[in-house]
């Protein structure tokens, strides 16, 4: 109940209605999908997990939720702020990661190309915005309380913290919960990185590419949030002249 108030507060209703309608009509199209497909337990494997990873990607909007109002609780505790911080680095990766799934389609073997190609990108476009709205609210925690310029430093650490995340996931297959079941794990994963980068260079490009397109496309998005609309021409008196 906690939650849905703040997902239904008059300053988050308009953007979570929209990612919400998104996230639904995402998911109508990975069903479509999966039903046409030849038998429903590949349609399920090939497409199924499309919805898992939207549901992924509205973790960390959550977490940024309940980390902004416990900032702004008037008996705010700093462990339970420190959980939901915590909980939103963890899980912020898998926002944009949906963007990496058209590795699974390809002109030459998917049966539907472009209702995949459609469907991806449907869902990763709403992992996208689900990715930014939450950013865009803990830059503001961030910069309320050490000012603009770190807020801004914020938002470039996070977006190399994401690629590189995005990184871990795609290319040794690490989910956002195996940072605690699995910890020695993801450290040979990000051993195994410094050491292969010095001899593989798509673990040095993949992660600069992937934050130059997230830092720019939330350059984008952030600019849009200062959009105001043209104000209207007041309407000429009666009788008066053209």
């Amino acid at each position: 109940m906690r939650l849905l108030k703040l997902l239904l507060k008059p300053e988050t209703f308009a953007p979570v209605l929209a990612m919400a309608l998104a996230t639904v009509v995402s998911s109508v199209l990975v069903v479509i999908q999966v039903l046409a497909a030849e038998n429903l337990r590949g349609g399920l494997q090939h497409h199924g997990y499309l919805v898992w990873n939207l549901f992924l990607a509205w973790m960390p909007l959550v977490f940024a939720l309940l980390a902004g109002e416990e900032v702004r609780a008037v008996t705010r505790k700093n462990w339970r702020l420190a959980l939901f911080a915590g909980g939103w680095l963890v899980f912020f990766p898998n926002a944009p990661y949906i963007f990496t799934d058209l590795v699974h389609i390809s002109v030459a073997t998917a049966r539907h190309y472009w209702a995949d190609l459609v469907m991806i990108l449907s869902c990763a476009l709403t992992g996208l915005l689900l990715w930014f709205v939450s950013l865009y609210l803990m830059q503001g925690l961030v910069a309320r309380k050490f000012g603009g310029r770190a807020g801004w430093g914020f938002v470039a650490l996070m977006a190399i913290l994401t690629s590189f995340g995005i990184y871990l996931g795609r290319f040794h297959r690490f989910n956002s919960w195996d940072v605690v079941t699995k910890p020695s794990e993801v450290f040979d994963g990000i051993s195994s990185w410094a050491t292969g980068a010095q001899f593989y260079h798509p673990t040095v490009t993949f992660p600069i590419l992937f934050t130059v397109f997230l830092f720019i496309a939330y350059l984008m998005l952030y600019a849009l949030t200062h959009l105001s609309p043209p104000k209207p021409t007041p309407a000429a008196p009666a009788g008066s002249p053209p």
